[in-house]
Protein backbone atom coordinates (compact mmCIF):
# COMPACT_ATOMS: atom_id res chain seq x y z
CA UNK A 1 0.00 0.00 0.00
CA UNK A 2 1.44 3.37 -1.05
CA UNK A 3 0.40 6.47 0.85
CA UNK A 4 0.63 10.13 -0.09
CA UNK A 5 3.41 10.49 2.48
CA UNK A 6 5.65 8.15 0.41
CA UNK A 7 5.19 9.97 -2.93
CA UNK A 8 8.27 11.80 -4.24
CA UNK A 9 8.36 15.47 -5.21
CA UNK A 10 7.17 16.01 -8.79
CA UNK A 11 5.01 12.88 -9.00
CA UNK A 12 1.31 12.87 -9.84
CA UNK A 13 -0.79 10.14 -8.24
CA UNK A 14 -4.48 9.20 -7.98
CA UNK A 15 -6.26 8.69 -4.66
CA UNK A 16 -7.51 5.12 -4.24
CA UNK A 17 -8.86 5.11 -0.68
CA UNK A 18 -9.09 7.27 2.43
CA UNK A 19 -8.35 5.65 5.76
CA UNK A 20 -9.33 7.21 9.05
CA UNK A 21 -12.50 7.66 11.03
CA UNK A 22 -15.24 10.23 11.47
CA UNK A 23 -14.21 13.87 11.71
CA UNK A 24 -10.66 13.29 10.45
CA UNK A 25 -11.85 11.57 7.28
CA UNK A 26 -14.52 14.23 6.76
CA UNK A 27 -11.91 17.04 7.09
CA UNK A 28 -9.69 15.38 4.46
CA UNK A 29 -12.65 15.00 2.10
CA UNK A 30 -13.70 18.64 2.69
CA UNK A 31 -10.25 19.72 1.42
CA UNK A 32 -11.06 18.08 -1.92
CA UNK A 33 -9.08 14.89 -1.37
CA UNK A 34 -11.58 12.27 -2.50
CA UNK A 35 -11.34 8.91 -4.24
CA UNK A 36 -10.27 9.20 -7.89
CA UNK A 37 -8.78 12.70 -7.54
CA UNK A 38 -5.33 13.36 -9.03
CA UNK A 39 -2.76 14.91 -6.70
CA UNK A 40 0.58 16.49 -7.67
CA UNK A 41 3.27 16.67 -4.94
CA UNK A 42 4.92 20.12 -5.18
CA UNK A 43 7.17 20.33 -2.12
CA UNK A 44 8.03 18.60 1.13
CA UNK A 45 9.34 20.61 4.07
CA UNK A 46 12.93 19.86 5.19
CA UNK A 47 11.76 17.76 8.14
CA UNK A 48 9.01 16.11 6.08
CA UNK A 49 6.10 17.99 7.59
CA UNK A 50 4.00 19.47 5.96
CA UNK A 51 3.64 18.24 2.38
CA UNK A 52 2.55 20.79 -0.23
CA UNK A 53 0.32 19.39 -2.97
CA UNK A 54 -1.75 20.65 -5.88
CA UNK A 55 -5.28 19.21 -6.00
CA UNK A 56 -8.26 20.34 -8.11
CA UNK A 57 -6.33 23.42 -9.28
CA UNK A 58 -5.30 24.81 -5.91
CA UNK A 59 -2.34 24.41 -3.58
CA UNK A 60 -2.78 22.71 -0.24
CA UNK A 61 -0.45 21.87 2.63
CA UNK A 62 -1.28 18.80 4.68
CA UNK A 63 0.32 17.22 7.71
CA UNK A 64 2.39 14.07 7.42
CA UNK A 65 -0.09 12.25 9.67
CA UNK A 66 -2.95 13.11 7.31
CA UNK A 67 -0.89 12.16 4.23
CA UNK A 68 -0.40 8.69 5.76
CA UNK A 69 -4.17 8.13 5.74
CA UNK A 70 -4.45 8.68 1.97
CA UNK A 71 -3.80 5.57 -0.14
CA UNK A 72 -2.63 6.35 -3.69
CA UNK A 73 -1.59 4.60 -6.90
Amino acid sequence: MNTLKQVKIGQTVRIVKLHGEGAVKRRIMDMGLTKGTEVYVRKVAPLGDPVEITVRGYELSIRKADAEMIEVE
